[in-house]
């Protein structure tokens, strides 16, 4: 499911990442203050939608790429936080298709990777060497800046994160769910839209990613390579249906929508509102509010495994300083079937601390507490606590290269089992990968 989505610091913008994950990004819950901020573009599009998006370390925006180097027109302030003399050393990431012209840019990645345990999670697949994500996309963004645009997005991926990113809500192999190879590799077309704006307001209309959350599907968006329970478990990662968005102001942007439920592709799996607001509330502080209420899936093949209720995130980003940016996140799902019996009631806090040593590295941690009832079946203690603690390290030896190595313990409260590998009530694992990005 989902976005590395707030836009607030150019201290991690600047960092390691400042040159490439950018027109990969999954989600689009933007800010123009970000464009304020930290890229002064001297073009109107700044102002309009698309915005800015910071996965991580990372700024999109309808300017492109952007870097303190300055890519394609945007020019990031000199000594804005995290900038390192106003430059990169990376220097430009090597692009095999890059801007065709028209607004128009083709790009991708690879993504492969070990881990030693497996987790309820992406990471199924233990102890081998995989290919998680061969990605491709091709992107026009919106430039409003002369009135009216029309662009849009189609992204396809295949790997071991295949199946995982299917429109697998139906379970009758409609769109790509269903498009399986075997040993656990799929593919998948994630995102298929049309996107039309004007001066403050935009609509996506089609099959896109969910503005629900701070992790993303897009490996180059994350700066973990394990992904968090509530990610996984609680935050749907697709949807088809319509969304608009309203910059209010430079600060403020509003986010309202129809979808066709959760993980779905061009066919009916319920009626749910996707919406919600994002705001800068201070010049370190940004605060995002996402969330999708309705009816979230419904069985086509008579089962009876209709679900409906309410789930929201909430996402704090805040720079410490310069080189440190702290995220808070809390989830909170609740649903029910027809019948009116609980399916999931689930609450979640992730918390991330980053730390940018310079454009090649940065040092990071995450710590999550998910309350999951409903979610595993622990030889019938449901709903039990489980807690997740991983460090990481993201470096980049080449401006196209991404290594995150990372350690993780997770523990399960209570007397459960079938969670963790062979029963346990704990673990700790290793997982190493690297992306290539072209």
């Amino acid at each position: 499911m989902k976005l590395s989505k707030l836009a607030l610091i150019a201290a991690i913008a600047c960092g390691i990442n400042v040159n490439n994950l950018t027109t990969a990004s999954a989600n689009d819950i933007n800010l123009v203050s970000c464009c304020e901020t930290a890229c002064d573009c001297g073009e109107p599009v700044c102002g309009c939608e698309p915005v800015c998006e910071a996965p991580e370390f990372g700024f999109d925006s309808a300017c492109g790429d952007f870097s303190c180097d300055g890519v394609l027109g945007c020019d990031a302030a000199p000594g804005a936080s995290g900038c390192l003399d106003g430059g990169s050393e990376l220097g430009d990431p090597w692009s095999l298709f890059g801007d065709l012209g028209d607004g128009i840019t083709v790009g991708g990645w690879a993504s492969v990777g070990y881990h030693s345990a497996a987790l309820p999670l992406f990471n199924s697949r233990p102890d081998e060497v995989q290919l998680h994500q061969a990605w491709m996309y091709a992107e026009k963004a919106i430039d409003t800046s002369s009135g009216f645009d029309i662009g849009g997005r189609l992204d396809y991926i295949y790997g071991t994160d295949g199946p995982d990113t299917q429109a697998f809500g139906i379970d009758n192999d409609h769109w790509d769910n269903g498009w399986d190879n075997g040993g656990d590799y799929g593919h998948a077309i994630p995102q298929a839209y049309v996107e039309a704006g004007y001066g403050d307001w935009s609509v996506k209309m089609g099959h896109f990613f969910t503005i629900i959350g701070w992790e993303v599907v897009g490996a180059p968006d994350n700066f973990f390579y394990s992904h968090a329970y509530t990610m996984y478990n609680s935050e749907p990662f697709t949807h088809t249906g319509a969304l608009a968005t309203y910059n209010a102001s430079d600060d403020v942007s509003f986010y309202g929508g129809y979808v066709l439920g959760w993980d779905s592709g061009f066919e009916d799996n319920g009626d749910s509102f996707l919406g919600g607001m994002s705001m800068g509330l201070s010049d370190r502080l940004n605060f995002t509010y996402a969330t999708v209420m309705g009816r979230f899936a419904e069985d086509k093949t008579g089962g009876g495994n209709n679900e409906q209720g309410y789930m929201h995130s909430i996402v704090f980003d805040y720079a410490l300083s310069d080189n440190m940016q702290y995220i808070f996140q809390s989830d909170l799902l609740e649903s029910e079937n027809a019948a009116g019996v609980q399916v999931r009631s689930t609450f979640g806090i992730n918390q991330y601390l980053i730390y940018t040593l310079s454009d090649r590295v940065a040092l990071g941690t995450r710590f999550e507490w998910y309350d999951n009832e409903g979610i595993f079946d622990d030889g019938g203690n449901i709903g039990s606590d489980v807690y997740a603690l991983t460090g990481g390290l993201n470096y980049r030896p080449h401006s196209n290269v991404i290594m995150r190595p990372e350690l993780r313990y997770d523990w399960v409260g209570g007397d459960t089992t079938g969670i963790l590998e062979n029963d346990s009530d704990d673990q700790f694992s290793f997982g190493f990968d690297t992306i290539f990005l072209f």
